[in-house]
C-alpha cells in the first residue's frame, strides 16, 4: 500500500481532533452532575421537578463565567458539547403550521365576500383529507364557489386598499396567484424569523428552528427544555395585545342567574333526546332500564350552567371584582359551549350586548388541591370586536418588578398609545381595564387615576419571573403573521431519557465487547488488528458528530451499532479473500495484497456499502427528528468504516507481515469453518420458493385481515407513556379511561408491569389552544385512582421525576392532516430506495435479471416484516407499530438484504469472467464460497441486534425487532430468493447435463 506515512498521519490527527471535540462533552457532562448533585441536595420536596429544575439553573448560572479547563468557560464547552436528542436528553420537538387561512383573510382585509367565504370554509374540510397545500385546495374550491362569476382580484376580496399597488380588479385569477404566493411566503418568513427571535431568547442550548418546504410549516426543536408548558405558549403566541374596558362581577350576575336557568332547559332537552336514543337499545331488564332512566333523569335536572361555572357574587360594594366567575379547567369547554349558545346570549340585556367573555391566562390549584381553576373575565366588546388599543403601540417591553418585589412586564407605549391611554384610563377610574394578550386576561386592575405617562405593566398575583420574560419576549419579537398551531409535538421527560442514556449505554458496551470478542475467537491475531480499527473507527464517528453539532438520538446509536456490524463485514469480507488466498497455496505477502485489492474484497466492499449509503441518503431525504439522525449516524459510519477497515486494518496487517508474523487469519477452534463446502442452493429454490410464498401469504391474509398496528404519527392522536408505582392492568385502566373520554383508548403495558402506553384520539380535531390541556387534565382525572397523593402538576411531562417516578414520561400528539403527510412520504421513501437500488445494480452487474433477483429479494424482505408485524403485534409485550421508527428500520433492511447480495451478486460476477452466460453449478459455488462471510457478518450483527433489544430501553424495542426479523430474513433471502430469481430471470444461462 503506497502512502502509508500520509495516512497514518491523518488517522493520528483525525484521531486527536476526534478526542479534542469529545472533551468538551466530557467536561460538560461534569458540571452538569455537580448542578444535579447540588439541586438533589437542596430541594425539600424529590417530587417537585420544577424546583429542581430552578436549582439546576442557579448552579449553572453561577459557573456560567467561570474557567473549566485549558481557558473555556462552562458557557463555551457547553456550545462545544456533543447534541443529544430528545429522547436521551428530554424536552419538545414540535411542528407549527402557520395558519395560511387567516393570512388569506388578512390579505382579504377580512373580507365578508360570500364566495370567498364559502371556498375558506370549502378549503378547510377538504384539507383533513389532501396531501395538497391550504393554497392549492382554497384555488380549486374557490374557483368551483365562483363558477367564473367572482375573480379573486374582486375589490371585495384582493383587490383592495391593503393589496392595491399589487393587485387591481382587471388582474385575472392566474395573474394574482403568484402574488399571493408571494404575500404569503414574506408572512410565513416574518412568522419564522419572531419565533427564532423568541426561541433564542428562550435559554436552550442548542435550539434547532427551521422551515418546512413552502407548506408553511416551521420545525423547532428544544433538546432539555424541561417546562413543556411554557414552551407551548411561547411557541404559539401570536403576540396580539389588546387593552380592554371591563365588566365587574355586579354587573353580570343577573346575566349569569338568567343564563344558568336557560342553560338547565337546554341540558335537559339533550339528555331527553339522548335517553330516547337510548332506550331503543335492548337491556337484560326492563326494571334495570326503568331504574336507569330514573337515575339519569334526576342527575340531569341537577345540571345547569352553574354545575360548570362558579360566580363571583357581589352582594356589596366591597366585593364588586373584575373577576366574574370561575370554573375547573376541565370545564371550560362546556362552559364555552354555553356562553356562545345563541338562546343564552339572547339574554344579556342591551349594556352587555357585545360581551366577550375570556379566561385568566393562568390556572390556579383549587381551594381542596384535587383540580385546577381559572377565572373568567367580561370585556366590553363591540361590533367590529375592535379593541380600544392595540398592541402595536409598545414601543418597548421588559421584565421588571413591582413595589412588593413581584414579577412584572413593564411596558413603554409610543405617543400615539400614549394619548389612548390616558384616554381611556381617566375615562374609567374606579372602574376595570383589562391588558389581554393572545385572548387570555393577564391583568384587569381598578383603575385609580388616570396614566399620562405612557407606561404600563402586565402583572398577575402568581406570575413568575420566566412567564414575566416570556411575555416580554414575545411583545419585543413582535407579533406573529398569524396563528401558529403546534400540529405534531413529541415529549420526552428528563427522566425518561436518562434512563435511555443509561440503556442504551449497556447495549452499547455489550454490543462492542461481543462483537470484539467473536473476531478475536474467529480470526485470532488478525482479529485483534480489526477489533483496534473498530475502536478507532467508533472514535471517528463521535467525533465527526461532535464537530458538526449533530444530533445523537436512540435510534442514531443504533445506527451506530449497526455500523460497527458493517465495519466487522468489510473486515470478514477481505479476511475471507486473504484465507481464500492462502488456501491455494500463496504467500502471505501476496494473499494480503489480493484479499485488499479492487480484484479481491474491495469491489464487493464497495458495492455493498453504495447499496446501504443509498438507502441512508433516502431515509436522511424523507425523515424527520430521530430518523434523520438515524440516517446521519448510518451515512457518517459507512464512511469511517470504509476508511478503517480498508486503511487502519492495512496498516496493521502489513506492519504485522513486515515484521515476519504469522498470520493465519484463524484460530485451533474456527481453522475447519466452512472448508470446502459445495451446497447445491439452486436445486432448493422451488423448496425456497414454497416456504417463502407460505409465509408471505399467511402475512398478507393477517394484513388484510387483522391489519397493522399504525402508530399515532401515521394516523393521528396523542399517545402518553404513563408510569405508576404499581402493576398496572391495561384492560382494567382503559376501561376506567372510558367513562373520561367517552371512548375506550388503546391501552397496553409498556415494558415493565407499572408502565402504559395510552393512545386515543379524544378530540384530535379540535384545533383550540386549550384542547391539549384539557385532553391531558382529562388524563389525570381518568387516571386519578391509580395515581395516589401524586398532584396534576407532578403528572405532567417535562420537570425530572426523581426517587420512583410517576406521572407522564412521555408524549406525543400528530393532526391527521400531517399524519397523512408523514405517512405518504413513507412510501414514498420506501419505494424511492427500491428505484434507486434498481438502478444502482442495473449500472454496476449490466444485467437487468441481477436488478430484478435484489429487488424481488427486498420485496420478499419488507412483505415477511410486514406480516411478521401484522401476525404478532397483539402478543407481543412491547410496542410493534408502524410509524416512522418501522419505516427507517425497513429500509435498514432493505440496506442490510442488499449489502449481501450484492457480495454474493460480486463473486458469481467474478467467476463469470465476462462471460455472458453462466451454469448452476457456477452460481452454487459463488453461493458456497461466500457462505462463510454470510453467516460471520449475520452472526456478528445479530449479536449487536439482540444486545440493544434486551438492554437498550422500551422505546427502540419494536424498531430492533424489526431490524432483527430483517436481518434473518435478508440473510435467508441474498441465499434461497436473490440469487434463484436472478438465475432463473437470465437468458443466457448454460443448460448443464445432469450427473
Amino acid at each position: 500500500m503506497q502512502n502509508k506515512g500520509l495516512i497514518r498521519l491523518f488517522a493520528i490527527l483525525f484521531g486527536l481532533v476526534s478526542l479534542y471535540q469529545l472533551s468538551f462533552t466530557f467536561f460538560a457532562n461534569k458540571v452538569e452532575k455537580a448542578a444535579n448533585a447540588y439541586a438533589t441536595s437542596k430541594v425539600s420536596d424529590q417530587n417537585d421537578g420544577r424546583e429542581l429544575a430552578r436549582l439546576e439553573k442557579k448552579y449553572r448560572d453561577s459557573v456560567a463565567n467561570k474557567e473549566v479547563i485549558a481557558g473555556f468557560t462552562y458557557d463555551e464547552i457547553r456550545d462545544k458539547e456533543m447534541n443529544l436528542g430528545l429522547d436521551l436528553k428530554g424536552g419538545i420537538n414540535a411542528i407549527l403550521q402557520v395558519s395560511v387561512k387567516d393570512i388569506l383573510q388578512g390579505l382579504s382585509n377580512e373580507s365578508q365576500n360570500p364566495v370567498f367565504t364559502q371556498a375558506l370554509k370549502n378549503a378547510d374540510v377538504a384539507q383533513t383529507d389532501s396531501q395538497e397545500n391550504y393554497l392549492d385546495i382554497f384555488y380549486d374550491e374557490f374557483e368551483k364557489a365562483s363558477n367564473g362569476s367572482v375573480k379573486l382580484s374582486d375589490p371585495t376580496i384582493f383587490g383592495n386598499k391593503l393589496l392595491r399597488d399589487k393587485i387591481d380588479f382587471n388582474k385575472t385569477n392566474e395573474e394574482v396567484k403568484p402574488i399571493l404566493q408571494e404575500e404569503i411566503n414574506t408572512s410565513i418568513n416574518t412568522a419564522f424569523e419572531v419565533l427564532r427571535s423568541r426561541i433564542d431568547k428562550f435559554g436552550v442550548v442548542q435550539p434547532n428552528i427551521q422551515r418546512i418546504g413552502t407548506s408553511g410549516r416551521i420545525q423547532v426543536e428544544l433538546p432539555g427544555a424541561k417546562d413543556i408548558d411554557r414552551v407551548s405558549k411561547l411557541l404559539e403566541s401570536t403576540a396580539k395585545l389588546q387593552f380592554w374596558e371591563v365588566y365587574s362581577n355586579a354587573e353580570v350576575q343577573n346575566f349569569f342567574f338568567a343564563a344558568n336557568a336557560k342553560a338547565a332547559e337546554l341540558l335537559k332537552e339533550d339528555t331527553e333526546t339522548t335517553q330516547a336514543k337510548d332506550t331503543t337499545k335492548t337491556s337484560d331488564s326492563i326494571e334495570d332500564l326503568i331504574a336507569e332512566t330514573s337515575d339519569s333523569t334526576e342527575v340531569a335536572n341537577q345540571k345547569s350552567l352553574f354545575t360548570y361555572l362558579f360566580p363571583n357574587v357581589a352582594q356589596n360594594q366591597n366585593q364588586v371584582s373584575s373577576l366574574i366567575a370561575q370554573a375547573k379547567v376541565i370545564d371550560t369547554a362546556k362552559v364555552n359551549s354555553l356562553l356562545k349558545n345563541k338562546e343564552i346570549r339572547a339574554l344579556l340585556p342591551d349594556n352587555l350586548r357585545y360581551a366577550k367573555f375570556l379566561w385568566d391566562y393562568k390556572a390556579q390549584p383549587s381551594a381542596d388541591k384535587t383540580t385546577e381553576v381559572i377565572g373568567l373575565y367580561a370585556v366590553k366588546g363591540n361590533r367590529n370586536d375592535e379593541a380600544p388599543i392595540e398592541g402595536d403601540v409598545i414601543a418597548d417591553a421588559k421584565q421588571d418588578y413591582d413595589q412588593l418585589s413581584k414579577p412584572v412586564v413593564s411596558m413603554l407605549m409610543n405617543g400615539v398609545g400614549t394619548k389612548k391611554w390616558a384616554k381611556m384610563t381617566g375615562e374609567n377610574v374606579g372602574k376595570f381595564v383589562a391588558v389581554v394578550l393572545d385572548d387570555y386576561v393577564y391583568t384587569a386592575p381598578v383603575v385609580n387615576g388616570a396614566i399620562t405617562g405612557g407606561s404600563t405593566q402586565i402583572s398577575g398575583g402568581s406570575m413568575t419571573v420566566e412567564e414575566a420574560q416570556d411575555i416580554s419576549t414575545v411583545l419585543k419579537a413582535g407579533k406573529l403573521p398569524a396563528p401558529a398551531r403546534i400540529i405534531e409535538a413529541e415529549v420526552v421527560g428528563p427522566s425518561l431519557g436518562k434512563e435511555a442514556i443509561t440503556a442504551s449505554m449497556w447495549s452499547f458496551a455489550l454490543a462492542i465487547l461481543l462483537v470484539l470478542a467473536w473476531m478475536v475467537v474467529y480470526y485470532g491475531k488478525a482479529g485483534l488488528y480489526a477489533n483496534i480499527a473498530l475502536v478507532v473507527n467508533i472514535l471517528f464517528i463521535f467525533g465527526i458528530l461532535a464537530s458538526f453539532n449533530s444530533v445523537l438520538t436512540l435510534p442514531g446509536i443504533a445506527g451506530i451499532i449497526l455500523t460497527i456490524g458493517m465495519s466487522v463485514d468489510a473486515n470478514v469480507i477481505i479476511f475471507e479473500r486473504i484465507k481464500e488466498a492462502l488456501n491455494s497455496g500463496k504467500g502471505l505477502l501476496t494473499a494480503v495484497e489480493e484479499g485488499f485489492s479492487i480484484k479481491g474484497a474491495l469491489s464487493a466492499i464497495i458495492d455493498a456499502n453504495i447499496t446501504t449509503l443509498l438507502t441512508g441518503i433516502i431515509l436522511y431525504v424523507f425523515g424527520t427528528g430521530p430518523i434523520k439522525g438515524f440516517a446521519l449516524t448510518l451515512m457518517i459510519g459507512i464512511a469511517t468504516s470504509l476508511f478503517t477497515a480498508i486503511f487502519i486494518t492495512r496498516l496493521l496487517v502489513d506492519s504485522a507481515v513486515a515484521k515476519g508474523t504469522d498470520l493465519t487469519f484463524n484460530t485451533n477452534i474456527s481453522k475447519n469453518w466452512f472448508k470446502n463446502i459445495n451446497i447445491e442452493f439452486l436445486r432448493k429454490r422451488k423448496l425456497a420458493y414454497f416456504i417463502s410464498g407460505g409465509i408471505i401469504l399467511a402475512g398478507l391474509v393477517s394484513i388484510f385481515t387483522v391489519g397493522l398496528k399504525q402508530g399515532v404519527d401515521f394516523k393521528g392522536g396523542r399517545s402518553y407513556v404513563v408510569r405508576f408505582n404499581q402493576p398496572m392492568k391495561a384492560n382494567e385502566v382503559a376501561s376506567s379511561l372510558k367513562d373520561a373520554f367517552g371512548t375506550a383508548p388503546e391501552v397496553k403495558t409498556y415494558g415493565s408491569t407499572n408502565q402504559l402506553k395510552i393512545t386515543t384520539v379524544f378530540k384530535i380535531e379540535d384545533k383550540s389552544k386549550e384542547v391539549d390541556e384539557l385532553v391531558q387534565t382529562t388524563l389525570y382525572n381518568g387516571l386519578k385512582p391509580y395515581l395516589g397523593e401524586l398532584s396534576y402538576e407532578n403528572f405532567k411531562p417535562g420537570f425530572e421525576k426523581l426517587g420512583n417516578p410517576q406521572g407522564i414520561m412521555s408524549y406525543m400528539k400528530v393532526d391527521p392532516t400531517i399524519a397523512d403527510d408523514i405517512k405518504q412520504a413513507a412510501i414514498w421513501a420506501v419505494l424511492g430506495s427500491l428505484i434507486v437500488v434498481f438502478l444502482y445494480i442495473l449500472l454496476r452487474f449490466r444485467k437487468v435479471s441481477f436488478s430484478i433477483g435484489a429487488v424481488a429479494a427486498v420485496f420478499h424482505d419488507v412483505l415477511i416484516v410486514l406480516g411478521i408485524f401484522s401476525i404478532l403485534y397483539k402478543f407481543m409485550p412491547f410496542d410493534m407499530e408502524i410509524g416512522q421508527s418501522f419505516i427507517a428500520a425497513i429500509l435498514t433492511v432493505v440496506g442490510y438484504s442488499l449489502n449481501d447480495t450484492v457480495v454474493i451478486f460480486d463473486r458469481i460476477r467474478e467467476y463469470a469472467a465476462g462471460s455472458k452466460t453462466f451454469t448452476a453449478s457456477l452460481v452454487d459455488k459463488a453461493l458456497s464460497s461466500t457462505l462463510g462471510r454470510t453467516i460471520n457478518t449475520s452472526l456478528t450483527t445479530m449479536l449487536v441486534m439482540l444486545a440493544i433489544f434486551f438492554f437498550g430501553g422500551d422505546s427502540i424495542k419494536g424498531f430492533m425487532f424489526a431490524l432483527i426479523i430483517g436481518v434473518l430474513v435478508g440473510t435467508y433471502s441474498s441465499l434461497f430468493v436473490a440469487t434463484p430469481i436472478m438465475f432463473d430471470a437470465t437468458k443466457n444461462k448454460e443448460k448443464e447435463t445432469k450427473k
